[in-house]
């Protein structure tokens, strides 16, 4: 079964944004999340995983057919989570899935402590 892992980025009450982060905790996050990445790989459950471009690169297009597309900026989320990228799984299970997004919430943040972000299984 196949399941998309949604990596959101969401503000965590009492944690300043990754860009602030100390390097050594951005550099161990980053490290986790690449083990759990190399696992994946290695086991043949990871499918496709990339990374998205930021919210203030967000853009509407409309357009009726005829002239140029109208393009303006936006959608904008009334929070401050945003879709940040994604993993596709195949694995066997649902379970297994969970098993893989609780692993990416508990990614460590400032100070080694997980993060406990919010990492949205669907199938």
């Amino acid at each position: 079964m196949r399941y998309i892992l949604l990596m959101n980025y969401a503000d965590t009450p009492g944690v300043a944004p990754m860009n602030e982060w100390a390097p050594e905790d951005a550099r161990a996050r980053g490290e986790a999340m690449m083990a759990i990445h190399r696992e994946l790989t290695e086991s043949g459950e990871l499918v496709a995983t990339e990374g998205l471009t930021g919210p203030e690169a967000a853009k509407i297009v409309t357009h009726d057919g005829v002239g140029a597309p109208v393009v303006t900026n936006g959608p904008f989320a009334e929070s401050k989570e945003f879709l940040a990228g994604y993993w596709l799984v195949e694995v066997e299970s649902e379970r297994r899935a969970i098993e893989i997004a609780a692993r990416t919430s508990a990614a460590p943040g400032p100070g080694g402590k997980p993060m406990a972000r919010r990492s949205r299984s669907g199938r």
